[in-house]
């Protein structure tokens, strides 16, 4: 008598399936002093660095297949502590850069509220708000969430891509890919510095498998707060 499931059933059940890291730079000075960084090319403190260094040590055990980055230097750098550690060449994406956030930019979040007030209650509700005159949510996922499936479709069957990038660029990447609607992207709560979130491949598509892993819960110093 055949087994209905036989060895090809067997092979189904163990397989894990494609993994996304979705990991978030090492903390900058604008990120301790509540600055709206966006695209900005701001440098990790030496902090920063040591959490990149950490991070990749973890990052690494899970064996990637491939890494891809933003290319603005927070984002770059903390990427390659994981390409040192591995031997992964990092590919980087200007795609993944951080939120063009116009004048917002440089601003501290209290100076955010204070100067644009009404327009961060509108994109706190939810709203399409392009704010400092920058990028819609939508628009950062239009340009990012295409890298990432681009090479997540290059992955072998159980393969794992760890992107590294920015902490709203992640947010509305990972409300892309689970296809969530626009205005639930909030109520993914913030990465700290140097954390990250892992999507796993399921039947019906990109599911939410770790949020803000990495640390301990710490305060979440964001770009976007």
């Amino acid at each position: 008598m055949t087994d209905p499931g036989g060895a090809a059933g067997a092979r189904a059940g163990r397989r894990r399936g494609r993994r996304i890291v979705l990991w978030r730079h090492g903390q900058t000075s604008w990120n301790l002093e509540r600055r709206f960084q966006g695209s900005t090319d701001i440098e990790l403190t030496e902090t920063g660095l040591a959490q990149a260094r950490r991070a990749a040590r973890l990052l690494a055990a899970l064996a990637p297949d491939a890494i891809v980055a933003s290319d603005l230097r927070r984002a770059a750098v903390t990427a390659a502590e994981l390409g040192a550690v591995t031997g992964i060449e990092v590919t980087h994406h200007t795609a993944l850069r951080e939120t063009y956030a116009g004048v917002w930019q440089g601003l501290t979040h209290d100076e955010i509220v204070a100067r644009h007030g009404e327009e961060y209650a509108a994109w706190k509700r939810g709203e399409p708000v392009r704010r400092g005159g920058g990028e819609l949510e939508t628009e950062v996922a239009d340009r990012a969430a295409p890298v990432v499936l681009r090479h997540a479709d290059k992955l072998p069957d159980d393969g794992t891509l760890v992107v590294v990038s920015h902490g709203g660029t992640i947010r509305t990447t990972i409300g892309r890919l689970l296809g969530l609607e626009p205005h639930h992207w909030e109520s993914l709560g913030g990465l700290s510095n140097c954390c990250w979130s892992v999507l796993g491949e399921g039947a019906r598509g990109w599911r939410l498998l770790e949020h803000n892993a990495g640390t301990l819960p710490e305060p979440v110093l964001g770009d976007d707060t």
